[in-house]
């Protein structure tokens, strides 16, 4: 009978350990599991960081960029009037004519100061471009080709490839 109860322990102990390795093994898969979701959330939440500061760099970058645009807007009137000064008619007058003179190199040294920071003059030869030209009139004429700008009534300019202001102009029919 003690040998029936030896036995019997024996097999209750192989039974209990064999249970407690399967316990184990389910534990094992748990963690595992686990662990794994665990390094994908963690792979994702580092892919959703890295993507974010790319978009913020890439939003600085905009911004700076564009950052004077305001300030350039608000000079184009002044190199406008700067403009019409140089055109006006000065006849023999030696003094009306070094005015002119000194009207002309404040507009070259506005343009220079203008390309340095990303300001071009918008071209307003050739074809009528509905991006950068704002059509104010048709005219009826045989000097210029139908669709093509016969007259710029105000200078448009770009700053940075993007349109600060559209050329103003009148269109050949």
């Amino acid at each position: 009978m003690s040998q029936d109860i030896d036995e019997n322990l024996d097999d209750n102990l192989a039974l209990n350990e064999q249970d407690c390795q399967d316990c184990k093994q389910d534990e094992q898969s748990e963690l595992d599991s686990e662990l794994a979701k665990v390094k994908e959330d963690l792979i994702r939440a580092t892919a959703d960081f890295e993507n974010i500061k790319k978009r913020l760099e890439r939003e600085k970058a905009e911004a700076l960029k564009f950052a004077n645009e305001s300030f350039a807007r608000d000079l184009l009137p002044v190199i406008d009037a700067l403009e019409i000064a140089a055109n006006l008619q000065s006849g023999d007058d030696e003094i009306a004519n070094k005015i002119k003179d000194g009207i002309n190199l404040t507009i070259e040294q506005f343009k220079k100061c203008f390309e340095k920071y990303g300001i071009k003059e918008i071209d307003t030869s050739g074809e009528f471009n509905p991006e950068v030209h704002n059509a104010i009139n048709y005219i009826q004429t045989d000097e210029v080709e139908s669709g093509k700008i016969a007259t710029v009534y105000q200078k448009g300019y770009l700053y940075n490839d993007r349109v600060l202001r559209p050329s103003m102009v009148v269109i050949a029919k």
